[in-house]
């Protein structure tokens, strides 16, 4: 798994490449790549919010508690997990139209291998910051951008002008997804579900 996370950020072509021929021998092995790498925000999200705490201002840095932390931060680890699960249900979906027809595995596994850069901005929350999580998450969704792209064609067995067409529609269904989940954490917040902080 770790070697095809620094091929992916380095040779990304040729790594897309080995992974669609690994995915064809032994595939579910890896949907380890997607337990593991999810647990990466929410164990730094929990470290940076009970040990470090926010400060927008300087002053002194608001802290959640224990148990506030650990519920949000497993909560987070399920709702990447969903979400990588439903993009992968959402490329199944449009893979036909697009003139492929892929597993449900594979493209869970696509998914789950897009998103790297996202789990590794996760890393970013162990010291929280406004500016720089707000770059990391920038740089991040750019980069998995990027992967989906020059992914689709590799994964998927199709030419590239059709991968093209399907990576700008999965792009899109990935935005309405992460408005659905920020409605949805808005909600769960509403109902008790939100952040206890120290006093």
């Amino acid at each position: 798994m770790l070697h095809h996370i620094w091929g992916m950020m380095s040779h990304p072509h040729e790594e897309w490449d080995r992974i669609n021929g690994e995915i064809r021998d032994h595939g579910h092995d890896y949907l380890w790549h997607l337990t593991v790498l999810a647990a990466i925000p929410g164990a730094a999200s929990f470290i940076g919010a009970t040990e470090v705490g926010w400060s927008l201002t300087g002053l002194d840095p608001v802290k959640l508690t224990m148990a506030s932390a650990l519920f949000m931060s497993v909560v987070s680890y399920f709702a990447i997990i969903g979400a990588i699960i439903v993009m992968g249900i959402f490329a199944h979906w449009m893979a036909k139209t697009f003139g492929s027809n892929p597993s449900y595995q594979r493209c869970i596994i696509f998914s789950a291998y897009v998103a790297t850069p996202l789990y590794f901005c996760g890393l970013l929350a162990l010291y929280p910051s406004l500016p720089l999580t707000l770059f990391g998450i920038i740089a991040g969704i750019g980069y998995a951008t990027y992967l989906l792209f020059i992914g689709m064609p590799h994964v998927m067995g199709i030419p590239f002008e059709r991968g093209f067409m399907f990576a700008s529609a999965l792009a899109c269904a990935g935005l309405v997804l992460l408005v659905c989940m920020k409605v949805g954490s808005a909600i769960f917040w509403q109902f008790g579900g939100g952040p206890v902080f120290l006093s």
